[in-house]
């Protein structure tokens, strides 16, 4: 039988017709697809490069500084003429910071090597402070009191008495207690790993000029530090909540094992005591005295929405006259620092920023003496900040700046932290976006659409297979009831064709 060609010439019209109509919603379909993905990608870009809400806005790029000029002898500052130059000092070695910017305005033998005394303290606190929780307890022993320093400061702590941690913390803070130092250590591993550990701090922030022989600071052969490192440990010290808190604090009470008694900051910039104004908008830092190094100070303050932080070590006047050196610095700093051209910067260099600040804190003891607290190493700790001089020389200072690690912990926010600010993932568990065993996230999403959509990219709209699908579905069933018309055409004539 042979059929006439004009019901297929019909069918095969009508699948035209309809691939016509289809074709321009296909190029508007893929048109969508690539302008959805090009603004996706656009917004991922955005959100890479800009903060999210209520998150601090990176520093701006500063002046670009030699850092050897820090390392020549005398006193180091730039300034436009007519300027006011620093003060005239009998300091050994000191130096004026913008905590902000971490900009260098002005220093007298910046990187001199002298022993620090209790500023060291500083260093120490960064480095134990976030490891060990703050409302844990802990009952002293008399082993753990052993080996303290001839003639060291002391603020009371005795054996068998239990203390929170932060009650320890206010001891070396306030009364830079060297008993609440020993005890901390301990706690932390013990006195030579937290000498080491406080080493590797200091180099991540790149102070490269302390050794560490004992962390409380207490005169050991070989101990150094410089006024440039103690700057980088103050400044670092006020990014810290905690540290900002315990170190801004005049007063505090002490337990003694049923009661307690005062005690008070021996910064008298802070308290304003024994004959020394105490200095508008201070921040604290930390004070230290022994006879191998005289006085020594680093101290901090907020004026105008700037906050400056100084060092001074071994003034030839004496305790008042490291204060009072210390004033001058804050005044000059205030008043004309603006003016200065950086001469160097404590914030550390690009290749030191991201290593972490020294080992894992170890287990505590498996086998804890009968009948005493002890403290998990490592707990979550951190009491906020909360008000006052600390809550403020924080906000001044975090953000505004990259710290180290944490690490920098030290810093960084009363939380140990890696440099990038992003905490690890748990071992054991699959990290967010990344392959499991089959190449596929736990969900079941396909890791290589995952990764590209980390980067700003979409998977194919399902769109467009669809109207392919569809029209191809839609020209079948055109043909198949154009065959069948025709199978039912002129079907009397049965002599037709031959």
């Amino acid at each position: 039988m042979i059929v006439s060609s004009a019901p297929r010439t019909a069918a095969g019209l009508a699948a035209l017709l309809l691939l016509a109509l289809l074709l321009p919603l296909l190029v508007v379909s893929s048109a969508a697809s690539a302008a959805a993905t090009t603004a996706t990608g656009t917004a991922a870009a955005t959100a890479r490069t800009s903060p999210r809400p209520g998150e601090p806005m990176p520093p701006r790029p500063g002046a670009r500084v030699d850092p050897a000029v820090l390392h020549r002898p005398g006193t180091q500052v730039r300034l436009p003429p007519g300027a006011t130059a620093p003060p005239s000092l009998s300091a050994r070695s000191w130096l004026v910071a913008d905590a902000g910017s971490g900009n260098v305005l002005a220093a007298y033998n910046a990187h001199k090597k002298m022993p620090p005394a209790s500023t060291l303290k500083a260093l120490f606190a960064l480095t134990v402070l976030p490891k060990l929780s703050q409302t844990a307890q802990h009952t002293v022993s008399e082993r753990e009191l052993t080996g303290i320093g001839a003639g060291s400061s002391l603020v009371g702590v005795k054996e068998d008495v239990t203390y929170k941690i932060a009650d320890l913390w206010r001891g070396v803070f306030l009364h830079s207690g060297n008993d609440a130092v020993r005890v901390l250590a301990g706690l932390n591993g013990g006195w030579e790993a937290t000498a080491r550990q406080m080493e590797a701090t200091a180099r991540a922030l790149g102070a490269l000029d302390t050794k560490v022989v004992s962390p409380d600071g207490y005169d050991a052969p070989g101990q150094v530090s410089s006024a440039y490192d103690l700057a980088v440990f103050g400044r670092e010290g006020l990014r810290n909540p905690d540290f900002a808190r315990y170190c801004a604090l005049p007063y505090a009470s002490f337990p003694a094992g049923g009661w307690s008694y005062g005690i008070r900051n021996t910064n008298r910039l802070l308290t304003g005591e024994d004959g020394i104004a105490r200095y508008p908008g201070v921040l604290g830092v930390k004070n230290g005295y022994t006879s191998g190094a005289g006085h020594t100070l680093i101290a901090a303050a907020r004026r105008d929405g700037r906050t400056l932080v100084v060092t001074v070590m071994n003034p030839s006047g004496g305790q008042r006259a490291v204060y009072e050196e210390a004033r001058e610095l804050l005044d000059w700093g205030f008043a004309h620092g603006a003016k200065a051209r950086p001469v160097g910067s404590l914030l550390p260099p690009p290749a030191t920023r991201l290593v972490s600040q020294g080992p894992k804190t170890p287990a505590a003891p498996s086998a804890p003496e009968p009948g005493r607290a002890t403290l998990a190493a490592g707990a979550p700790g951190g009491t906020p900040a909360t008000g006052g001089a600390a809550a403020s020389g924080a906000a001044a200072v975090r953000g505004s700046a990259p710290g180290p690690a944490a690490g920098a912990g030290a810093g960084s926010d009363g939380s140990a932290r890696t440099a990038s600010g992003n905490a690890a993932a748990p071992s054991g568990d699959v990290p967010r976006g990344a392959a499991g065993p089959a190449g596929n996230r736990p969900d079941g999403t396909d890791a290589r659409t995952t990764a590209a959509m980390a980067h700003g990219a979409r998977p194919p709209s399902p769109l467009v297979p669809l109207l392919v699908v569809g029209s191809a579905c839609v020209a079948a069933a055109t043909l198949w009831l154009a065959r069948r018309r025709t199978a039912r055409w002129n079907p009397s004539d049965t002599t037709a064709g031959r």
